[in-house]
C-alpha cells in the first residue's frame, strides 16, 4: 500500500511540473506582444491610443493563459 501512494504522490508532483510549463510560454508571449507594441510605435506614432488598446488585450489573454495553467498545476498539487 504504501508503494501506492508514493507513485501517486510522484505522479501529482510530475504533473504539476508539467502544467507550469505553460507559464513560460505566458512570459514569452507577454514578451512578444510588448516587443511588437514597440516596433509599431516606431512605424506609427500617430496609431498610439488604438495600438495600446490591442496591446493591453493581447496581454490580458496571454495573461490568462498563465494564470490557468497555475491553477491547473496547484489543482493536481492539492486536489
Amino acid at each position: 500500500m504504501v508503494l501506492n501512494e508514493i507513485i501517486v504522490k510522484s505522479a501529482k508532483l510530475i504533473g504539476a511540473g508539467m502544467a507550469t510549463v505553460g507559464l513560460a510560454g505566458a512570459g514569452v508571449g507577454i514578451g512578444i506582444v510588448f516587443g511588437a507594441l514597440m516596433l509599431s510605435f516606431s512605424r506609427n506614432p500617430n496609431l498610439q491610443k488604438n495600438l495600446f488598446s490591442y496591446a493591453m488585450l493581447g496581454f490580458t489573454l496571454t495573461e490568462a493563459m498563465g494564470l490557468l495553467a497555475i491553477m491547473m498545476a496547484f489543482l493536481i498539487l492539492f486536489n
